[in-house]
C-alpha cells in the first residue's frame, strides 16, 4: 500500500514555490503512466529515448531529480554530469545495488526506494518457482515436445512440499511473504538465515541457523536476500555440495548472488534435484547459455514484480519519494 501524504495544509505545488518547475529525468520511457501523470502536475518531465546509460547521460544535464527505472549503474559520471543542484533520486525498485549509495551520501543526495509494495508479488514467484522445480514443470513440457510421454508408476516422480523443511536466505519483507504463504502447504520446519535472529521469525514458527546448518537440512532453499558485498557469490560449489541431492533450490534476490558456473555443475551432476531462477547472470540470459539448456532448471525473465498492481504501485511510491525529497520532506521510504 502507498502512503498517503499527510500534509494536507497546502498542495505539492506550493512546496515548489520558491523554485521554477523542477526537472525531473525519467531515465525508462515504460514507466508506468502513473508516475508521469503524478509528477507532471508540478513538474517538467525530461524524457530518455531508452533506458540506456547513454541516452541517460545526453538527458541527465541540469535537471533537479532523477527517477531511476533502469538496469544501469547510478554512479559520479551521471552525478557530475547532472550538476550540483540535483539532490533528490527516487528508485522504482527495492534493491538499491546499481547505485553507488555512498557516492550519493557524499554530495548529500537524497535517496528513496520501494520496498514493501512488491513482496507479495516475488514472493508468489517464488512459490510458483518452488513447486515448479518440484513437480518438474519444465521437464515434462520438453517430454510432451519430444514425443516422450511414456508414463510408468516411477515415471516423472517430483518432490513434496507437503513435510517438507523450507530454508530461507533473508527473511526480510519478501522472505516473510514466502514463508506466510509456504505455511499453507504444511510445511514441516521453516528455517531461516541472515546477520541475526529476528522477532518476525519467531512470530512465524521460524527457526534461525547458519548458512550451513540451512543449505544441509532443508528440502527447498529459497534466496530472498539483497545482494551485497557479503552476498555476492555466496551460493558456490562449497555451498551447493552442501545440499541435499533432492533439494529444490529458488533464487529471487539477485543473480549475482550465485556463481552461476557453479549451479550449472550442481545441476548436471545431479548434486541437487533443481532449480527455479527469476533473476540470472547476465540480464537477459543469452539463448544458448547452459541454463536454458537444462532440463532441471525453470527460468522465467525477472518477473517477481510484474503485475499490474505492483509496478503502479512501485512507480506511484518512486512519484512520492521525489516530490517529498524536492519539498524538503523525509521520503516515505528513505535509503540516505
Amino acid at each position: 500500500m502507498i502512503p498517503e501524504c499527510t500534509d494536507k495544509s497546502q498542495s505539492c505545488r506550493c512546496r515548489f514555490a520558491t523554485m521554477n518547475r523542477p526537472k525531473i529525468l525519467m531515465t525508462n520511457p515504460s514507466i508506468p503512466q502513473i508516475a508521469f501523470d503524478l509528477l507532471g502536475r508540478q513538474c517538467e518531465l525530461v524524457r530518455v529515448e531508452n533506458e540506456k546509460r547513454s541516452s541517460i547521460l545526453e538527458k541527465v544535464a541540469g535537471v533537479d531529480a532523477i527517477f531511476w527505472a533502469t538496469k544501469e549503474t547510478l554512479d559520479g559520471e551521471i552525478l557530475d554530469k547532472a550538476g550540483a543542484q540535483m539532490k533528490t533520486v527516487g528508485a522504482m525498485s527495492a534493491g538499491v545495488n546499481n547505485i553507488d549509495v555512498p557516492e550519493l551520501k557524499k554530495r548529500g543526495i537524497k535517496l528513496g526506494n520501494t520496498p514493501g509494495v512488491l513482496d507479495d508479488a516475488v514472493a508468489e514467484i517464488a512459490v510458483l518457482l518452488a513447486l515448479s522445480v518440484a513437480r518438474r514443470l519444465h521437464e515434462g513440457r520438453l517430454k510432451i515436445e519430444r514425443n516422450e510421454w511414456t508414463p510408468s508408476l516411477t515415471w516423472m516422480l517430483g518432490q513434496d512440499i507437503v513435510g517438507s523443511t523450507v530454508g530461507i536466505v533473508g527473511l526480510g519483507g519478501i522472505g516473510r511473504a514466502i514463508a506466510k504463504r509456504l505455511k499453507a502447504f504444511q510445511v514441516d520446519k521453516i528455517l531461516y538465515t541472515g546477520h541475526r535472529e529476528k522477532p518476525e521469525g519467531q512470530e512465524l514458527g521460524a527457526n534461525f541457523v547458519s548458512l550451513d546448518t540451512l543449505v544441509k537440512d532443508s528440502d527447498f532453499v529459497i534466496v530472498s536476500c539483497p545482494l551485497t558485498t557479503e552476498t555476492r557469490g555466496m551460493f558456490n560449489d562449497d555451498i551447493f555440495s552442501k545440499m541435499k541431492s533432492s533439494a529444490v533450490f529458488v533464487n529471487v534476490s539477485r543473480g549475482e548472488v550465485v556463481d552461476q558456473d557453479a549451479l550449472v555443475r550442481a545441476l548436471k551432476e545431479k548434486k541437487i534435484f533443481g532449480a527455479g531462477l527469476d533473476v540470472m547472470t547476465p540480464e537477459p540470459l543469452p539463448p544458448d547459455n547452459e541454463l536454458v539448456k537444462l532440463p532441471n532448471a525453470v527460468l522465467i525473465p525477472h518477473l517477481g514484480s510484474a503485475t499490474l498492481k505492483t509496478r503502479n504501485a512501485m512507480a506511484e511510491l518512486t512519484a512520492q519519494n521525489i516530490l517529498r525529497g524536492l519539498g524538503g520532506e523525509e521520503m516515505f521510504t528513505p535509503v540516505c
